[in-house]
């Protein structure tokens, strides 16, 4: 894999978006990710953590002070992404660098755990980058919004506004996945919290905080976790977004 398997335009994009970096917004987000993480990995107990794409450094921020793990590492395609995880000061950050969006710069088996939250619905070719980190780790966490909806297509723009060009429902990521030779040892289905969409309306798009709309979002919260305690299957058919443990598996896809 050489540097030219991303393209030019892309990485203009990314060092853009974090020049107009939201710190509120993104820790907020991230600290809902970082739970995420940290709940399916119950029970388990890693050295080395790896955050591929790590964005401004905002996951890892929240899992340095958990004391999640004593050593990170992070590989970010932006440069004003690495800048920001050097000036968050996190805890064990043993290194941050650039890197090409696909070829990680560590040996075979470096990491206990691979981190992926939100990454790879911006990939290009999303298995190449699975096939690295299978290389480079033992133990992978990835984590994408569930943005299949029926009529998807007729919000391309919406999505593309956000980078988003691949889409996923939990069984698809999970078909993705094994058929790169990754074994799902746990999953977990979640919905966005009210904290945050309350940011998202009132801060982010600048609606009325007014007691109707904030009973709007309380409410809305509310019956989605109503249904999914109450009815089988919902907790996929409504999630915002999907996280998976996984272990890797020597298997490949193998086509015909």
């Amino acid at each position: 894999m050489e540097a030219s398997q991303l393209s030019g335009n892309v990485k203009t994009a990314y060092d853009e978006f974090y020049k107009k970096h939201d710190e509120d917004w993104r820790m907020l987000g991230a600290k809902y990710k970082a739970q995420h993480i940290i709940e399916v990995c119950g029970g388990l107990q890693f050295k080395t953590v790896l955050e591929v794409g790590a964005g401004d450094g905002s996951i890892l921020k929240y899992l340095s002070d958990a004391g999640f793990a004593p050593e990170y590492h992070a590989v970010e395609i932006s440069d004003s992404g690495v800048e920001h995880i050097k000036n968050r000061h996190i805890n064990g950050l043993a290194s941050v660098q650039v890197f090409d969006g696909y070829k990680l710069p560590f040996a075979d088996n470096s990491f206990d755990l691979i981190i992926l939250s939100h990454v790879l619905e911006h990939v290009e070719h999303e298995r190449l980058l699975l096939r690295e980190l299978k290389r480079v780790a033992r133990h992978f966490v990835i984590e994408v919004p569930i943005d299949y909806k029926t009529n998807v297509d007729k919000r391309i723009k919406h999505f593309l506004a956000y980078g988003h060009i691949n889409v996923y429902t939990p069984t698809s990521l999970r078909y993705l996945l094994q058929t790169e030779g990754f074994d799902v040892k746990k999953d977990l289905t979640s919905i966005i919290a009210p904290e945050v969409t309350r940011f998202n309306t009132f801060v982010n798009q600048k609606k009325p905080a007014n007691l109707f709309n904030q009973l709007k979002i309380s409410a809305e919260y509310l019956v989605k976790k109503t249904l999914i305690g109450l009815i089988a299957g919902m907790g996929e058919k409504l999630a915002n977004a999907y996280t998976v443990l996984c272990t890797k598996t020597d298997k490949q896809a193998e086509i015909f």
